[in-house]
């Protein structure tokens, strides 16, 4: 059985409604994996992990700074604490039960943060000639330069240590958390991906969801999860005897 791909929700502000964008769902369906959408409900992430064997975090808004010790800075942006509160969630108990989770643009940021890093609260107070990071393009269209480290898990997924990414964001990680480090930056030295030093925990600040359907080296980042999480489902059948993985069919079957 494929393995299932959660891949959480955003929300708006008020709770009302929930959305995500569908190339990621579709990336991971390209990718071997069967896209489960997550809800953002306070106190469903141990269950949520309990049912997937992998954990997509998507782009989004800005993190509250208040979760990583400061204070906001008039750079930024709209913050939505119950998305916080949820996505911080999910990728601690990711991180504590080793399952795979895969970070996009502001996930990269959740996972950083969830690990306990921070993020600049804009690039402008990163560096003083930042490069345009939320372009005015086709989102698909790689805008500038990525310096991948040689060596890191990213290198094996992109095949080479320079490509050209898309990019629509305004922070970034800032320090990075113990027990990851950095694989890939802008030409300017924005970090643009982290990776976990043990166990598959991957996140990238551009958007390979929107370009894997015309550079397929973009999709090898989902291949690479849905192949970690294809692992942690074998070791629930494993568990679970006979039992595990025919049982959440017939549920299926039934209708739950």
């Amino acid at each position: 059985m494929k393995p299932l791909i959660g891949i959480a929700c955003s929300c708006e502000t008020n709770g009302g409604r929930l959305f995500l964008n569908g190339s990621y769902p579709s990336a991971v369906a390209a990718a071997g994996g069967v896209p489960v959408l997550l809800p953002v409900l306070k106190g469903f992430e141990a269950d949520y992990l309990a049912l997937v064997d992998g954990i997509v975090l998507p782009g989004g808004g800005d993190l509250d700074p208040f979760l990583f010790g400061e204070e906001p800075s008039p750079l930024a942006g709209e913050i939505n604490p119950g998305r916080d509160s949820f996505e911080i969630g999910v990728a601690r108990l990711a991180l504590e039960r080793g399952v795979p989770v895969l970070g996009i643009c502001r996930g990269i940021q959740v996972i950083n943060v969830a690990a306990g890093g921070t993020v600049c609260q804009d690039i402008s107070l990163m560096t003083g000639s930042p490069l345009k990071h939320f372009q005015a393009a086709p989102r698909w269209y790689p805008t500038h330069g990525l310096e991948i480290v040689p060596g890191s898990m990213l290198a094996g997924m992109l095949g080479g240590a320079a490509i050209r990414v898309n990019s629509f964001h305004h922070q970034a990680v800032a320090r990075v958390a113990g027990g990851f480090r950095v694989s890939a930056r802008s030409p300017e030295g924005v970090i643009e991906g982290i990776e976990a030093e043990s166990g598959y925990a991957v996140g990238v600040q551009f958007h390979p969801e929107d370009m894997c359907g015309l550079d397929e080296r973009f999709l090898n980042i989902f291949k690479s999860l849905v192949d970690a999480a294809a692992v942690i489902a074998g070791g629930k059948s494993a568990a679970g005897g006979a039992s595990s993985r025919p049982d959440r069919q017939a549920r299926r079957q039934e209708g739950f």
